[in-house]
């Protein structure tokens, strides 16, 4: 049996199994509504918290100061350029291939490829190196380049805010393609990117971010919003990836909640592909034939999308206790909440979904290939047109008092927040957030092992896993080795580590 058809079955069993609570099996009275009119969704996000834009715009209008244009030819280094920029510098890459890291620790710095007749600049890691470009800068823009062959990460935001990643295309760069974290007021669109092993758009513990106009496939998955808020998901391609869009909250990180996350006007198609994550992983868990898959995110609207031809279901929703690959966050709440499904063109979904999916099907008396699945508890969620789709756990699910997110155009703000400011007291805690945050949590597993195990290993050693950090070596066959950080100086990486072994949950 291929695996990842074995990660569905646990996935669904549990909950059939243990008898979870479905919904009433009784007959509901059918509101027909359209999304051309009716009411418009009045909640989101507090447009006077943060003077939030009723328009699209960018997420680095206003520059601190316009600087000089540095160009790169082939031969040259881009870090090269990268130290010897200023604020407001832009940084012009001709055609070309350039086999480096860049890391960018500056503000106001743009990286623009240029395209000379088809020709892009190519940053070629060759399969040995880790990742193409690291920011830590705020107010920092990434695009028109080609990025492939990286063993890590294609573009990779550390605690960065008012960022912009788009034109890039992506291929092959190893965990994630495009993956912000801990920043906010981001844009990342018009990226094609492909061949990812965890997710090609992994949004980490970010907010105020717009998804827009990429295609991704090829991945494991396509689109993730992974304890963040405030994120917008539109007008998207994914297909071909083991599951399309994702809004998770994953535990044992220290940002706990997801929510306001808006999945609108996307292509979510032929998500079929065989599940390739790291073993144990979170990705992991994904059943191979998912389109969307709510876990334990709250305040998910799911609307306009057109959903087809994925052979396990359209959309999954769960909570963490019927999740795979997942352990329990005390303080995370476990339940989607306020799940709220509007009108999509839904067709062709669960057409070779599993047997376990069928029984859950049964216990209200229905057959078909579904297009909603919902296991676990799910509070306060509506549903709109529920007759449309074949369903499951919706039952007892109320109808939506509203039929579009019309009025609510971009998260981004009218004016870029302000640069993180670190002091030297939260150098540590700030790196852990920004940088191995994406891959460890405190007690379950991502890509690399539960901070627990670090702490185990090092005990009173901070020295030595700062060592480790800038040098890491393969220590144990189950995980993946880790890539150097030997970009941060050693006062960060010490902060770090002295941070990792004192952290207690």
């Amino acid at each position: 049996m291929k695996a990842g058809k074995t990660i569905a079955i646990v996935f669904i069993l549990a909950a059939f199994v243990g008898g979870i609570y479905l919904g009433k099996t009784g007959s509901v009275n059918t509101l027909i509504t359209d999304s051309s009119d009716g009411a418009s969704y009045s909640g989101g996000y507090d447009k006077s918290a943060d003077n939030q834009s009723s328009t699209k715009k960018s997420a680095v209008a206003k520059r601190t100061e316009q600087g000089e244009i540095i160009v790169v030819n082939p031969g040259d280094l881009i870090m090269d350029a990268v130290k010897s920029a200023n604020p407001g510098d832009t940084i012009q890459i001709m055609p070309g291939i350039y086999s480096e890291t860049v890391y960018i620790d500056k503000d106001d710095i743009r990286i623009v490829g240029v395209i000379k007749e088809g020709e892009r600049a190519t940053m070629d890691g060759k399969g040995k190196l880790n990742d193409a470009i690291l920011y830590s800068g705020n107010n920092v823009v990434v695009e028109n380049l080609l990025i492939t062959k990286y063993k890590g990460n294609g573009i990779m935001g550390q605690a960065g805010n008012n960022f912009e990643i788009r034109n890039n295309i992506i291929v092959d760069t190893g965990v994630y393609g495009v993956f912000p974290q801990l920043g906010k007021n981001g844009i990342v669109e018009h990226n094609i990117i492909s061949g990812i092993e965890d997710a090609a758009i992994y949004i980490g513990m970010s907010d105020n971010i717009h998804v827009a106009h990429n295609e991704v496939f090829d991945s494991v998955a396509g689109i993730e919003i992974e304890n963040s808020r405030h994120a917008i998901v539109e007008n998207n391609y994914v297909h071909n990836n083991t599951g399309g869009v994702l809004a998770f909250i994953t535990p044992g990180l220290p940002i706990k909640t997801t929510f306001d996350v808006i999945i609108r006007n996307n292509f979510i198609t032929n998500n079929n592909t065989a599940n390739f994550g790291a073993p144990g992983s979170t990705v992991a868990g994904i059943p191979a034939g998912t389109g969307i898959l709510i876990m334990a995110a709250d305040e998910v609207i799911v609307e306009d999308n057109i959903i087809t031809n994925n052979k396990t279901a359209g959309i999954i929703i769960t909570d963490h206790e019927n999740a795979p690959n997942t352990t329990i966050d005390p303080e995370s709440d476990t339940k989607p909440d306020r799940v709220m499904i509007l009108n999509n063109l839904m067709t062709n979904n669960g057409y070779d979904t599993l047997d376990d999916v069928k029984a859950l099907m049964l216990t209200e008396f229905k057959q078909g290939n579904p297009d909603i699945i919902r296991v676990g508890t799910s509070r306060d969620s509506c549903i709109i047109n529920r007759h449309r789709y074949v369903t499951t756990g919706v039952s007892d699910w109320a109808e939506c008092n509203f039929t579009n997110t019309d009025n609510i155009v971009s998260y981004i703000l009218d004016e870029p927040v302000a640069p993180r400011e670190i002091k030297g007291s939260e150098k540590g805690k700030i790196a852990y957030l920004g940088i191995c945050a994406g891959c460890h949590t405190y007690t379950g597993r991502m890509i690399g092992p539960p901070v627990q195990i670090i702490q185990a290993l090092y005990m009173d050693n901070p020295e030595g896993l700062a060592k480790f950090i800038a040098n890491p070596t393969k220590k144990r066959e189950d995980y993946p080795e880790m890539p150097p950080q030997n970009y941060l100086d050693e006062e960060t990486r010490l902060a770090v580590a002295k941070y990792m072994l004192g952290v207690i949950r």
